[in-house]
């Protein structure tokens, strides 16, 4: 291919007389992160198999959440399961799998407002197209329940037909694998889990801002105080902090997110806390500082959490830290750790660098201090910064072990 279609990959359109021969392309999946993906709430006992948007929405946000998509994690089976019983989470594959990763809430509402916030990979999917990619032929999606563990069966089974049928669609060519944030730990697992079948449809894979190591600062404080994922005045149409908190609690997703005591960071990552002092200390301060590693966060993260609990139909759910679920993110962890590309798999590792990035996290004041840890979970952070891209740490995304 002549060298003059390279700036394609900047936006380019295709004229009619190359367009028969750009779309005999090596074919592109794209794989979606935390929370990138559309998730609908399908009826079990509807003969229709009625399906409701709940993630994402601006309209009744909240509340679809709560009713929705709260869970809780199931040991036995190693999956997280929605508290109703009566229907379960879907990911739509319209489109080729591109719908659920490509504008959250298609909504007409965001569409005529152009509410770019849930403007997940609709730009990137529109260059391509424009670029001469065809959906179903050349371009894939995969969007994913991004709850549970990046290792889990249904996860891994999903990536290897969507790569399956990639690689047939396009005549048997290779695909070019682009995967963002959280999907880069998921395609690292596959790798791990499947080498050959990786090595067989896999010619390059691009990953782009994955936390490999972990997000500090974001983890850290999503266990003990929720995400809020839009801030501003749209927050107030979204889907709450503290509801967020509820779900994330449960989501063994997110503990494999939680920075690597392994890895051998420049700087330690650290909870900090300001609590109340003792009565008996005869203390110049009225509040001690303290400070958690990432070993050390596990007892915090404990007693902070020990009384979460939500109201869930008028039944009270306990949600405290779930020991099982950090069992399970371990064997996560100790899986990536002993991943290897396999040979003849290009690696391109695009991370962001430049901006205030969270990393430590601290809770109180020395004039406001904390008296019980499970007060942590009320109050908002306070954050330390280091280089990366405002959300996953240059030196986690840095990929060191590869």
């Amino acid at each position: 291919m002549p060298s003059s279609v390279c700036p394609c990959f900047f936006g380019s359109r295709v004229s009619e007389s190359d367009s028969a021969e750009l779309a005999d392309r090596d074919p592109v999946v794209l794989v979606s992160g935390m929370g990138g993906s559309i998730l609908n709430s399908k009826s079990k006992n509807s003969i229709f198999g009625f399906q409701t948007r709940v993630w994402v929405r601006i309209f009744l946000a909240d509340l679809q959440f709560k009713n929705k998509l709260w869970s809780l994690y199931n040991p036995t089976t190693g999956y997280t399961e929605e508290l109703d019983k009566n229907s379960e989470i879907v990911v739509p594959d319209d489109d080729h799998g591109l719908y659920a990763i490509d504008i959250l809430d298609p909504s007409l509402f965001v569409k005529c407002v152009h509410l770019t916030e849930v403007y997940h990979f609709h730009d990137m999917i529109n260059m391509l197209v424009e670029c001469g990619y065809e959906k179903g032929t050349t371009l894939f999606g995969y969007g994913y329940d991004f709850r549970q563990s990046n290792r889990i069966d249904k996860l891994m089974e999903g990536l290897k037909v969507k790569l399956e049928t990639a690689y047939k669609a396009s005549g048997g060519r290779q695909i070019n694998l682009i995967s963002h944030s959280m999907g880069g730990i998921l395609v690292k697992c596959f790798m791990a889990l499947y080498p050959d079948i990786f090595s067989k449809y896999v010619n390059k894979w691009i990953c782009i801002a994955c936390p490999f190591e972990g997000a500090p600062g974001y983890i850290n404080d999503a266990l003990l105080t929720g995400l809020q994922f839009i801030e501003g005045f749209e927050s107030y149409f979204f889907v709450g902090r503290w509801t967020m908190h509820q779900l994330v609690t449960e989501c063994p997703s997110v503990y494999e997110m939680l920075p690597n005591p392994e890895f051998e960071w420049k700087e330690v990552p650290k909870i900090c806390v300001w609590r109340k002092g003792s009565p008996d200390e005869d203390e110049s301060s009225p509040a001690k500082f303290e400070s958690y590693g990432p070993l050390e966060s596990i007892s915090l993260f404990e007693e902070a959490l020990r009384d979460n609990e939500l109201n869930y139909n008028g039944k009270m759910v306990a949600l405290p830290f779930n020991k099982a679920i950090l069992k399970c993110a371990a064997g996560t962890r100790h899986l990536l750790d002993k991943a290897k590309m396999p040979e003849g798999v290009s690696f391109y590792n695009i991370y962001g660098t430049s901006f205030d990035t969270p990393f430590d996290v601290c809770y109180g004041s020395e004039t406001y201090p904390i008296d019980d840890l499970s007060e942590i979970c009320h109050t908002l952070p306070e954050y330390s910064y280091v280089d990366g891209d405002e959300t996953v740490p240059a030196e986690s995304a840095q990929l060191h072990n590869l």
